[in-house]
């Protein structure tokens, strides 16, 4: 049985598994393939770098699960959850 984080075969071409960074488990890096939405917010998580393409990681969350601390670009950002819910990941 394949480990879900393997990549899976595809008319025979590689193709990443995603998932919303909010899926995402702690101290696992990923790399951005989409940034969804067109508020305010989500334009402002696009000028701090996070942008297709870029690796992060998942560094912690707070006690009942919002903010998450996210390490990207050499800095951390913590984020709400639903903010969080936008950003898609590849593993």
């Amino acid at each position: 049985m394949l480990d879900r984080r393997v990549k899976y075969m595809v008319n025979e071409i590689l193709i990443p598994r995603t998932m919303q960074l909010t899926d995402l488990p702690f101290g696992t890096s990923a790399r951005v393939v989409r940034v969804s939405g067109d508020s305010a917010i989500t334009r402002r998580l696009l000028e701090m770098g996070v942008i297709p393409g870029i690796e992060l990681t998942v560094v912690r969350t707070a006690p009942f699960g919002d903010p998450l601390e996210i390490r990207v670009r050499g800095y951390s950002l913590a984020m709400r959850r639903n903010e969080a819910a936008s950003i898609e990941v590849a593993v």
